[in-house]
């Protein structure tokens, strides 16, 4: 290391610290993309996706399943192995979730950013009323087949740490419904 030159020491200094950078960014902070198959009813369901091999649903229970970007197929059975239905979807997006149940899911956004008045900004959206109270904020319900109009998956939680502090910005997660009320219930202190 003595015979090199500064430039080299330097050249080598800097792939070693990009090298770094990498495996810290692939270790903690790359998010897995993913499609998940959820189940929040206390029945059991067998499901096919893309003609492909069945897999079983048990109450309260999710799968991550392979998608294919495009047009996708997926047939769904009940307990009894008798079919439910037999549908197709589109996938655009790398996360998604597929509603088997069609139960209600509820998509929120939270807002991150420096010196951020969340208060005041759930006040300013309409919030959404779930089992006759009103929860403030930026929600939607979803009840269909697939969506992904989301960040975070049902498995996953929000950032705990804000990682650009210089504008307001926000991040969607679903929720099931009891989910939902726990977080809400939990985070915002009314």
């Amino acid at each position: 290391m003595k015979n090199l030159s500064a430039s080299v020491k330097g050249l080598i200094f800097s792939l070693l610290a990009m090298g770094f950078a990498f495996a810290v960014y692939f270790l903690f902070l790359a998010k897995p993309n993913y499609y998940l198959v959820d189940n929040p009813t206390p029945e059991t369901y067998y499901f096919k996706v893309n003609n492909g091999e069945e897999k079983v649903l048990s109450a309260g229970q999710y799968l991550k399943v392979d998608l294919k970007k495009g047009k996708n197929k997926i047939q769904v059975f009940d307990q009894n192995k008798q079919m439910l239905y037999d549908s197709a979807f589109t996938v655009n997006k790398v996360r998604g979730l597929l509603n088997i149940t069609h139960k209600d899911y509820y998509i929120n956004n939270q807002y991150y950013g420096y010196g951020l008045n969340k208060d005041s900004l759930m006040a300013t959206k309409p919030g959404i009323e779930i089992d006759k109270k009103l929860y403030l904020g930026d929600v939607k319900k979803m009840n269909k087949l697939y969506s992904e109009d989301f960040y975070y998956n049902l498995d996953e939680d929000y950032d705990r740490v804000i990682k650009n502090v210089a504008k307001v910005e926000s991040r969607s997660k679903i929720f099931r419904k009891q989910d939902f009320i726990n977080y809400y219930n939990n985070y915002y202190k009314f």
